[in-house]
């Protein structure tokens, strides 16, 4: 990803993650730099949504072999995402459901046994979302760099 790109990502995450900022959630990713988003895309997939030529919509994907330092994270056959957005203007468009689509999709294809992700406990209305999307509540985790708690929620890939 060239260095625009990665401008473009850090804004839109930013921007899409400000509500949560506001309502007192410090998601890195409201106020990340580009070299944050830069240490956590490395290694991992991301994939964007472009909408005359504005980036709309990213989601990062992590293998299994990528340890992210909890217990379910830390498991066989277990990958996550993260940094998962769509511009504020773009909302409730299908966007987001595409992208986490894909996601899957790629996970699967790798074999993998589970999908995870974590969020603010707080954030009942993207619980909702991934609870309606099948994913299930795993464990709470207090992450060091936030200031909420988070719960682990977790897909079976694998039928």
């Amino acid at each position: 990803m060239n260095k625009d790109s990665l401008e473009e990502m850090t804004r839109l995450l930013n921007e899409a993650y400000s509500m949560w900022l506001a309502r007192g959630l410090k998601y890195v990713a409201a106020t990340q730099s580009v070299e944050i988003t830069r240490a956590r895309i490395k290694d991992a997939v991301s994939l964007v949504g472009w909408y005359q030529q504005k980036m709309i919509g990213t989601i990062t994907y992590y293998s299994p072999e990528i340890n992210a330092g909890c217990d379910w994270y830390d498991r066989e056959g277990v990958g996550r995402f993260g940094q998962f957005a769509t511009h504020p203007d773009y909302r409730k468009l299908g966007i987001g459901s595409k992208l986490l689509e894909r996601v899957e999709n790629m996970a699967r294809s790798e074999g993998v046994d589970e999908l995870a992700l974590d969020t603010a406990k707080d954030a009942v209305e993207l619980i909702q979302y991934y609870k309606k999307k099948g994913y299930r509540f795993i464990q709470y985790v207090d992450w060091n760099i936030t200031n909420y708690r988070s719960v682990v929620l977790s897909k079976k890939m694998t039928l």
